[in-house]
């Protein structure tokens, strides 16, 4: 009788005989140290190359877990993913074990990870994931918001007009929002919001999660902007409520538009954004289609 493989050692071996690397995706701590899964301990120990945004925060990771790297550590991060996924991607396709580990929380979201999950994933490599802290899941927990639907939107453009915009093609979204911003740009973000969601929409302002200084700010989204403007220190993650629920009767002929808009621009077509809006509303199809041939008829009558 053979005895069961040893689940404390990476498991190397999944993949198929073409690929017979692992590219490992690795959660680390937002804050907290301790919150490190136990996993990521053992991963950092066995990969034969660690591929870190930065290399000096994971060194001081390591420390702080006690762990050896035992294989090869590269820098991966915003400026040199491009250059460097191929010998990344090359190294999976030889059969080594690959951890990519970022600042903080998952890789891919909102931080490099992406571009070389799709690299190997084109090559047919193994990918898998060590599950850890995630500042959207905590931010959303914390919320008080409705969590059962929800929208991650990452970080918002620098500029005033995209960002005012951005917020805009969502103004009608009924999910709970979520954004990452930069403290020294919270007090626009929060103003911008007002503006493209109203001065009532419920929001919370999370920062510093699970450090020693964490804070929840909880309120309307006027309130929240005055609170800011004094300015905020801190990693900043901001929970929006999702647009109120309103009936056909409420929307102009304007706004149905409009929300064909956006969904055209997002790349659906012109039917299919029709047919959405329209289920949307509670309206018959004809009803948004008319509004968006008067519309059209109005624009090539216009000099």
């Amino acid at each position: 009788m053979t005895g069961s493989p040893d689940s404390s050692q990476p498991d190397r071996s999944a993949g198929s005989a073409a690929a017979a690397g692992t590219l490992v995706l690795a959660g680390t701590p937002i804050g907290d140290v301790s919150d490190a899964p136990p996993r990521l301990a053992q991963e950092l120990a066995g990969a034969d190359v660690v591929a870190a945004e930065d290399t000096r925060r994971m060194k001081r990771l390591t420390q702080a877990l006690g762990v050896q790297v035992g294989g090869r550590v590269v820098s991966y991060f915003e400026g040199n993913e491009a250059a460097r996924t191929p010998e990344l991607v090359e190294a999976l396709a030889g059969g080594a074990r690959v951890l990519l580990v970022t600042d903080a929380g998952m890789p891919s979201v909102s931080d490099p990870g992406y571009r070389l999950v799709a690299a190997a994933v084109e090559r047919d490599i193994r990918v898998t994931a060590v599950p850890g802290p995630s500042a959207v899941l905590t931010a959303l927990a914390l919320s008080g918001l409705p969590v059962d639907r929800f929208c991650f939107e990452g970080f918002l453009p620098r500029k005033a007009g995209e960002r005012l915009s951005r917020l805009k093609d969502v103004a009608d979204e009924r999910r709970t929002l979520v954004y990452f911003e930069a403290p020294h740009r919270l007090d626009d973000t929060l103003a911008a919001m007002v503006e493209a969601f109203g001065e009532d929409r419920r929001a919370a302002v999370c920062r510093e999660l699970t450090k020693t200084y964490e804070e929840v700010k909880r309120g309307p989204l006027k309130e929240l902007a005055e609170w800011a403007a004094d300015g905020v220190r801190g990693e900043i993650t901001v929970v929006v409520e999702g647009a109120p629920e309103r009936s056909g009767d409420d929307l102009t002929p304007d706004e149905l538009v409009r929300r064909v808009r956006v969904r055209e621009e997002a790349g659906e077509r012109r039917k299919e954004a029709i047919a959405a809006v329209a289920a949307d509303a509670g309206l018959p199809k004809r009803d948004v289609f008319d509004a968006v041939v008067a519309a059209k008829n109005a624009a090539r009558e216009t000099p």
